[in-house]
């Protein structure tokens, strides 16, 4: 086999589709986010982001910047391990204490990102109980359905936020068997919020683990930022809560909160956690500042709701097509992967704005979009701006416009 050829072949689709990838080489400016500077053909170009996972800003807020500082000063640099073998630093053990607290439940645990925690959780729970049955929503994220995957038990799927169907495939299935039902709070390409308390009514009528991905809603809602589920009333009922501290806390890392049993289930036999080393004490230290911020905070949630709100508003008014969403993710339909790549490039040579198209096989062909994630330090101005672009470049390339 001529193993470049193919590769190279592979690579000249995605690019004629207009899928091909680029990444968008970004210095971010402490303390000015969401301003940036973009590195393109020898020059510098100041620009603004509009699609950071850093939802609130808090990659750069000072406090957090203060405590990662004084980690490196008191601890160095990296953790020195696994959680095992040196790595639990005190730090790691704060921050899981806080997060416990931040979801009400008796313990967490760490791991090296959101995408870890989930694979190593659902993997290492569908490989252990005995006879398991997992059942994800269909637009689970790809690394739930990764480590379902590789869990390696009876899997099936039911049909995205449709209780019915799930209802369905519970009740054909014997009370005392092992069942863990899968699925997020927040849907980040659509944007739209799973109905939990209904979830959860079925997975206690039958006897089922609920695992709720909180990634894109830890930090922006509920009174203290514990996610939907806290906003709802229903947190306490969640058996295992996953989250990220690399959107609205800032940082990076990720987690699972839930029984002092399960979490030290995991801790014992889940090998994403156990091989890994720990992340460095700066970054534990940063997330716990945010945390604790943010849990007194709720001004912030509210001013990031408004912002959402008054920029969708802002871009349907001007004719832009906005997907029906219900949180804080503003995505406007293109339709087509060549054409959303053209028009994020547009915006970003012609009116200094970043926008990152989404094509398949994050979302399905035909419903490509720029996903537009406003925070509360886009200033009036700065939206005024962006619908301006956006405006100008529906013209030049003659996209769709709301109905």
């Amino acid at each position: 086999m001529q193993y470049d050829k193919f590769f190279a072949e592979n690579l000249g689709g995605l690019r004629a589709e207009g899928r091909y990838r680029e990444f968008a080489d970004l210095e971010r400016n402490a303390g000015s986010f969401p301003n940036a500077v973009r590195y393109a053909n020898g020059r510098r170009q100041d620009i603004t982001v509009w699609c950071s996972n850093d939802y609130l800003g808090f990659g750069q807020h000072p406090s957090v910047l203060e405590a990662m500082h004084e980690a490196i000063n008191r601890c160095g640099a990296g953790a020195g391990g696994t959680r095992n073998i040196s790595g639990t630093n005190h730090y790691h053990v704060l921050l899981e204490e806080e997060l416990a607290d931040l979801h009400a439940k008796e313990a967490s645990l760490l791991f090296t990102s959101g995408y870890v925690a989930n694979w190593t959780t659902l993997s290492t729970l569908a490989s252990c109980l005995p006879n398991c049955l997992v059942i994800s929503d269909a637009l689970n994220h790809n690394s739930m359905i990764e480590g379902i995957r590789h869990g390696r038990s009876e899997k099936t799927v039911f049909r995205h936020n449709d209780v019915a169907h799930l209802k369905e495939i519970l009740s054909n299935q014997d009370l005392d068997r092992p069942k863990i039902v899968a699925f997020e709070s927040v849907y980040s390409m659509d944007g739209d919020i799973s109905p939990i308390a209904d979830i959860l009514d079925l997975c206690e009528r039958h006897n089922a683990l609920s695992y709720l991905d909180e990634v894109h809603a830890v930090g922006m809602y509920g009174e203290r930022g514990g996610g939907v589920a806290e906003r709802e009333g229903v947190m306490d009922r969640v058996d295992i809560i996953q989250g990220t501290l690399g959107k609205a806390f800032g940082v990076m890392g990720g987690y699972i909160a839930s029984s002092d049993n399960l979490i030290d289930f995991i801790r014992s036999n889940g090998n994403g956690f156990i091989f890994t080393t720990s992340l460095p004490p700066a970054l534990a230290a940063g997330a716990r500042a945010a945390i604790k911020i943010l849990k007194e905070r709720n001004d912030i949630r509210n001013r990031h709701q408004e912002r959402a709100f008054t920029l969708k508003k802002g871009l349907l008014d001007a004719g832009i097509e906005v997907m029906a969403s219900d949180c804080h993710i503003v995505p406007v339909l293109v339709g087509d992967a060549r054409l959303c790549k053209i028009a994020s490039d547009e915006l970003l040579d012609r009116h200094n704005v970043y926008v990152q198209p989404i094509n398949f096989p994050t979302v399905p062909k035909g419903t490509e979009r720029l996903r537009i994630t406003p925070t509360p330090l886009h200033t009036d101005e700065a939206m005024d701006h962006l619908i301006s672009a956006f405006q100008d470049v529906w013209v030049r390339l003659n996209l769709r416009k709301a109905a």
